[in-house]
């Protein structure tokens, strides 16, 4: 579970997250496994960059990460190793100039071969993300999802996902949307459909960033689909 270096400078650091790592602890007494845990053990002076991370209302240390991956979703993260260069990834962040691109497998096929999903995402009493609708929605926010095939199958279709806004499981909510859940997601695919053979988790992965770095360097980053996922596509054939 330990993440892969895929990319390093004096200002920034990007890492592939392996699936069933969480980002940051749920509160302060949480034991389980975190990429928190990886950059103090690797790098400790990278502890107090960021603004602390409220964890149950606890502020736990940021360690310099950017933005974050749900526990189940593997791919690229963005660490900054200084306090300036972490203001600036998060500028860029906030401002949606950096693009994020996903390899996502989904349920069916969509109506559409590509296309932009615009739906805002909020939730509904405890449920932390849904779809608006209603009047009973809290904390609705924008969200733009794009999406384009990438390879159909028989029961499933290989999507490049690339969201425009950052919210809680945003992809897999806006996919849910047309009826095209991501395979393998046990909270919003319907009881009963079956996913693909050998498939264990959420087929969801953060593959590429485009993004200009604190240096000025335009960069493109990309990390391989890991060899679990590939090998379920290599049975979908």
């Amino acid at each position: 579970m330990s993440p892969q270096i895929v990319y390093e400078d004096d200002n920034i650091l990007v890492v592939n997250k392996p699936y069933g790592l969480i980002v940051h602890p749920k509160n302060a007494t949480d034991t389980q496994p975190s990429l928190t845990d990886w950059v103090v053990a690797n790098y400790p002076n990278l502890k107090n960059i960021g603004e602390p991370f409220i964890a149950s209302d606890t502020p736990l240390p940021r360690c310099g990460i950017v933005h974050r991956l749900d526990k189940d979703t593997s791919g690229l993260i963005v660490i900054a190793k200084t306090q300036i260069a972490f203001d600036y990834m998060k500028k860029q962040f906030q401002g949606h100039t950096i693009r994020k691109h996903y390899s996502a497998l989904v349920f069916g096929r969509p109506k559409e071969s590509s296309g932009i999903i615009n739906a805002p995402l909020g939730r509904i009493g405890m449920k932390r993300t849904t779809q608006m609708t209603g009047k009973k929605l809290i904390d609705g926010k924008e969200s733009v999802t794009e999406y384009k095939t990438v390879k159909t199958f028989d029961k499933f279709t290989l999507l490049d996902v690339s969201p425009k806004t950052g919210r809680t499981h945003q992809i897999r909510v806006h996919l849910k949307s047309l009826n095209c859940p991501v395979a393998g997601d046990i909270v919003y695919t319907p009881k009963g459909w079956q996913r693909p053979t050998g498939l264990n988790r959420l087929f969801l992965h953060a593959y590429k960033l485009e993004f200009t770095a604190p240096s000025g360097k335009a960069l493109t980053i990309e990390a391989d689909v890991p060899e679990d996922l590939q090998i379920v596509l290599n049975k979908l054939q």
